[in-house]
């Protein structure tokens, strides 16, 4: 593949639309929560999940005063506006394929009702999110909307050392996890 080709299957997020719920893929980013919080906000969705426990490669949640990726999120989402009775969530999971497993299983237990569905997550990252989120809900009908993490972006990722492994760690996740 070449730079072009990995950027169309990578980078694949969209324009919103009108969904039954939002889903905010796990990491340590506030911007996924705040942009869950503006599409919250401006009636995309009235119900918002969250995810995560912290990353499977590290030994606890990177950022301070906050145990979970679930206790980031839901503080952000509340502080941003959020109604605490349209989030919800779990603390539990470690990585992507966990944070969609686990989204399912906190859907059926409350009885939501999910038909069509936004993805939140970083631009990079979109590709396998949208695959694993399939795979857990095949009935679901999705939309990616992304933000630029780690200053990584669709025009420049190739252009950094860093940018480069994220993006073909990517891939190479994609070939393990989405089969």
């Amino acid at each position: 593949m070449d730079i072009k080709e990995i950027t169309d299957f990578i980078f694949i997020g969209s324009a919103p639309c009108k969904a039954d719920a939002i889903f905010v893929v796990g990491g340590s980013l506030p911007e996924a929560a705040e942009l869950a919080a503006e599409l919250y906000h401006k009636g995309y969705a009235k119900t918002v999940l969250i995810g995560g426990k912290y990353s499977v490669k590290r030994d606890c949640f990177p950022v301070p005063g906050y145990e979970t990726e679930y206790d980031f999120y839901k503080d952000i989402l509340l502080k941003n506006g959020v109604a605490a009775s349209d989030i919800y969530g779990e603390n539990e999971s470690g990585y992507t394929k966990q944070n969609a497993e686990f989204a399912k299983r906190v859907v059926n237990e409350n009885g939501l009702r999910v038909k069509k569905a936004i993805i939140v997550c970083k631009s990079f990252h979109a590709k396998r999110c949208l695959l694993l989120y399939q795979t857990s809900f095949p009935d679901v009908q999705f939309t990616v909307v992304t933000f630029d993490g780690f200053n990584i972006s669709k025009d420049h990722w190739y252009q950094t050392e860093y940018g480069r492994r994220r993006v073909m760690g990517e891939l190479r996740r994609i070939e393990e996890q989405c089969k």
